[in-house]
């Protein structure tokens, strides 16, 4: 059984995202997708809120290939634990591409038995970033061309916990 991790802060789930799971889970018998927490970055909602978000988005994809667990450890531990062959990464932009290149270098270094391989984001999908759409929805913009309905009400719900900014 060939077994595919998408790892990702997922801080919130983006349609970006959600054409990458698709399109990971037809190369691997299993997907795995590994939410993580990532120090560089101030999450809008917690490890369980986002853990939570990706399961409901997730739910009708992948006839029960796509598991989604949490994880706090290098990568390729995590891998190596749920019996990946397979690392799958989203790319967005040529910025993307050099930073996704050192690290599957780094990765290939630590474990040289897992591959990592690069889906490029749909055309259409490409300048969505999840960084992005807080900032926009955080400044009041609307969100739903980057995320499913359900998503853009958790954003909103969060931004109002939050308090608009430019108010």
């Amino acid at each position: 059984m060939k077994t595919g991790v998408y790892p990702g802060t997922f801080d919130p789930i983006t349609l970006g995202h959600m054409d990458i799971i698709r399109r990971g889970a037809h190369l691997v018998d299993r997907l795995v997708i590994g939410v993580t927490t990532n120090p560089s970055k101030s999450p809008m909602f917690t490890l369980d809120e986002r853990m939570e978000m990706v399961r409901r988005e997730v739910a009708h994809l992948g006839d029960g290939k796509i598991k989604v667990v949490s994880f706090d450890s290098l990568l390729m531990d995590f891998a190596e634990r749920e019996g990946a062959s397979m690392i799958v990464r989203g790319l967005r932009a040529v910025a993307d591409f050099e930073y996704e290149y050192q690290m599957a270098g780094m990765n290939q270094q630590l474990n040289d038995r897992i591959e990592t391989v690069f889906l490029m984001a749909d055309v259409s999908l490409q300048p969505i970033a999840s960084r992005l759409v807080k900032e926009i929805a955080l400044y009041g913009g609307d969100i739903r061309k980057f995320v499913s309905p359900a998503v853009a009400e958790d954003v909103g719900r969060r931004v109002e916990m939050l308090g608009r900014k430019g108010s």
